[in-house]
């Protein structure tokens, strides 16, 4: 990790024109600390704060999270900032009441909600797998159960139904999502919140491979002249994926790598 003053020195080109700037962020594992029970997340305050006052100053201030964007916000508990949820499938603006869904993401959302009620069996119960309703996605979590292997095994199954039913599947950090079978990510989403904006310089911190996605569309927007900066942070863990690793301008130590990121911007 890079010493304070060498932190401020490589996020220069994106303090200098901070207005001009946008400042993108994961939510779990980067903002807030990888827990058991996904419902104990939050963001803790030191970290809260240096976010409140680059919510102030930057352009464009976004939390990007495969969770549902109320939820996200809820996390981290600002709604002066905007949210991309469920993967890029929602777009929640700034002091807004109800997400903005992707069309094409809500056309399924039957489709999702009969496969799950359908798919859900005594056995993944017993294994203490956990069903989160995402709406548009419908997400099984096995962190924290008495048996992981076991239940990732009852979850592989699991996916391979939804596969046959033509629904597309996603596994993350211990957690199969049965998603529509239709194109949205978290860069997707990145581009859609940039859309008609004025940035010209990106950050993005992120932990997992959904957020290459992100790293990846914004380096093709640099690349193409849509922005002269975009500047991707991985943050690190005992389970950081290396492409996440290859795409990262910087690697960081885990969500206080992050808080560091965010006191730098402000320095």
């Amino acid at each position: 990790m890079p010493s304070a003053t060498t932190l401020a020195d490589v996020l220069a080109p994106l303090r200098t024109d901070p207005r001009h700037t946008a400042v993108l962020l994961d939510v779990d594992g980067t903002l807030a600390p990888i827990v058991r029970h996904a419902d104990d997340a939050h963001v803790p305050e030191p970290t809260r704060a240096p976010l409140i006052e680059i919510a102030k100053r930057f352009g464009v201030v976004a939390c990007v999270s495969g969770r549902r964007a109320l939820i996200a916000r809820r996390i981290v508990s600002l709604g002066s900032i905007a949210y991309v949820g469920n993967h890029g499938g929602e777009l929640l603006r700034p002091a807004g009441r109800e997400p903005e869904l992707d069309p094409e993401v809500a056309a399924y959302v039957p489709r999702i909600r009969a496969f799950a009620d359908a798919a859900w069996t005594d056995e993944l119960h017993r294994l203490r797998v956990r069903f989160e309703d995402k709406g548009p996605i419908a997400a099984y979590h096995w962190r924290g159960a008495p048996d992981e292997a076991a239940a990732q095994a009852a979850i592989a199954d699991l996916a391979d139904q939804a596969t046959a039913a033509g629904l597309a599947t996603h596994w993350g950090r211990k957690v199969l999502e049965v998603r529509p079978p239709v194109a949205f990510d978290k860069g997707r989403g990145v581009l859609r919140l940039l859309a008609g904006t004025d940035v010209d310089a990106a950050l993005y911190c992120g932990d997992d491979l959904t957020d290459v996605d992100a790293f990846s569309a914004l380096k093709a927007e640099q690349e193409g002249g849509r922005l002269t900066t975009a500047f991707c942070v991985g943050v690190r863990s005992d389970e950081t994926p290396e492409a996440l690793e290859r795409g990262a301008d910087l690697l960081v130590d885990g969500p206080p790598g992050v808080r560091d990121v965010l006191l730098a911007l402000l320095a």
